[in-house]
């Protein structure tokens, strides 16, 4: 079988990383994904090592789409957008909830020109609302949401932000099935739907505890870093748990008599399971022999890069390579989807600042050569010499 998606048209209006995270996916199932880029491009072009002009993070979030450049600014730009409209089953749009609206690019606006139209709209906090025009990229809802708090709280440290932008993720995530949903509903409706997703609340929404704060009960303690003869190992459990394990299946012992106060039990058996996992092991194979006895899972602290070297991300194919437009290749996350029939995956790298300007205006507006040629004042194009 073909890839699930390969009849849908998507129009990527998105910038960064909510939306074109979005758009990336769909790519990887199928979809035929165009990237709507500002003359500027979209601020990502710049983050990362470039290859070709192609920078790595733009490279990442928007492999497999082809791309194409509008001044919205020009008082033509709207009517170009429109065309590709009518011809488009979803668009993705990350601005603030007013911008397409004054850019006379609205759900309503659109929906005339096509009524099957699937619009996603991701923003911060949400349309209609006090906080709707309020600037927030992940770090912002991160806060909000409670997540650095919460962090700060299990690793006794000051507050700072994640390591990974959740917020923005788990955004791209929920609008990707909401669309699915909305394309399903679709095929009996016959019509479109607009899609109002805020970050804020995705990120409650998929907040594991929650439901702590909203009982107003204390948070389970943490999972915590070892040091042993294997190299810092994450293990799953609070220190409770280990501690049982490490007493009930191994035998070791705190070496305590009875009666003790709390603090001196904690540290006898925090000192013992150091002296267990470093001294009396002394071996990475005998730590982790000592761990799969108990039952605990473990796994080893990575650098991101070094992530390449577990034997199922090799074995998946997690990391993959795409053409890098300069004669080789280059590195690039793979579609995390594996179908027993249907195929997924990244296609192809990104694409250059308005490479596909012609060619979608002819595939999607039906426009011809001469006809193209009349909307060059609309379009941008700048070759890889150009800096793009």
């Amino acid at each position: 079988m073909g890839y699930p998606l390969e009849a849908i048209r998507v129009l990527d209006l998105s910038r960064v990383l909510a939306g074109p995270f979005a758009g990336r996916m769909l790519s990887d199932l199928g979809a035929d994904v165009v990237k709507l880029e500002p003359p500027e491009g979209d601020i990502t072009r710049l983050w990362g090592r470039k290859v070709r002009g192609v920078s790595g993070y733009f490279n990442q979030q928007n492999a497999g789409k082809r791309g194409i450049s509008v001044d919205l600014a020009h008082a033509r730009g709207t009517e170009l957008v429109k065309m590709l409209v009518h011809k488009a089953d979803v668009l993705i749009e990350n601005f603030r909830p007013d911008v397409m609206g004054r850019l006379g690019l609205g759900y309503e606006t659109l929906r005339d020109v096509n009524p099957r139209l699937i619009m996603l709209s991701i923003s911060g906090f949400g349309g209609n609302n006090p906080d709707s025009r309020r600037a927030a990229y992940a770090p912002i809802v991160h806060a909000e949401s409670g997540l650095v708090e919460r962090q700060a709280q299990l690793s006794n440290a000051f507050p700072a932000d994640l390591a990974c932008s959740v917020a923005d993720t788990n955004a791209s995530l929920h609008g990707l099935v909401a669309l699915l949903a909305a394309l399903y509903a679709r095929e009996s409706s016959g019509v479109g739907e607009h899609i109002d997703l805020a970050m804020i609340d995705a990120t409650i929404a998929t907040n594991d505890g929650m439901n702590y704060a909203l009982d107003d009960q204390p948070r389970p303690l943490a999972n915590e870093v070892y040091e042993t003869a294997a190299g810092h190992l994450m293990l799953a459990g609070d220190f409770r748990f280990i501690w049982r394990q490490l007493n009930t299946v191994l035998g070791v012992q705190d070496g305590l008599q009875e009666g003790v106060d709390l603090a001196t039990k904690i540290a006898a058996r925090r000192a013992a399971s150091h002296r267990f996992f470093n001294e009396t092991c002394g071996t990475r194979k005998a730590v982790i022999a000592a761990l799969d006895e108990m039952n605990v899972a473990w796994g080893d602290v990575r650098r991101a890069a070094d992530t390449q070297d577990i034997a199922s991300v090799q074995a998946r194919g997690s990391i993959t390579q795409v053409d890098d437009r300069d004669g080789g290749v280059r590195p690039v996350t793979q579609s995390p989807y594996r179908f027993s029939s249907s195929s997924s995956g990244v296609r192809a790298g990104a694409p250059h600042l308005g490479e596909h300007n012609l060619e979608i205006l002819q595939e999607w507006a039906g426009l011809s050569a001469d006809e193209c040629a009349s909307w060059s004042d609309v379009l941008v194009a700048l070759s890889v010499e150009d800096g793009v």
